[in-house]
């Protein structure tokens, strides 16, 4: 009886760390998904990211000097921010997208 006991207790230990790691592995292939897409525009007119994303929600100076434009979506209830950094020659040099999927 003990050891049925300790069979059923290990059984769903076992699942839940296996259920884990594959909602990390389709996590991650997400958000290399993501950074590939945003990616092809490091090195392009700023212009170009604009005609494909549209109007920016938000834009600022920030302490480089250089320009960042933020856009905002929500998919499922989870707000997604992309942040691009464009320099001084309007040229995107940098992202960071949080929560998108």
């Amino acid at each position: 009886m003990q050891k049925i006991k300790s069979k059923l207790i290990i059984i769903p230990i076992i699942f839940f760390l296996f259920s884990c790691q594959t909602v990390k592995e389709k996590t991650d292939a997400i958000v290399e998904k993501e950074n590939k897409r945003l990616s092809k525009y490091i090195g392009k007119k700023s212009t170009k990211l604009k005609i494909d994303l549209g109007n920016p929600d938000e834009d600022y100076k920030n302490e480089k000097g250089n320009l960042e434009i933020i856009y905002r979506t929500k998919k499922y209830g989870i707000s997604c921010e992309r942040r691009f950094e464009i320099d001084s020659n309007s040229i995107v040099i940098g992202f960071v997208s949080n929560g998108c999927f």
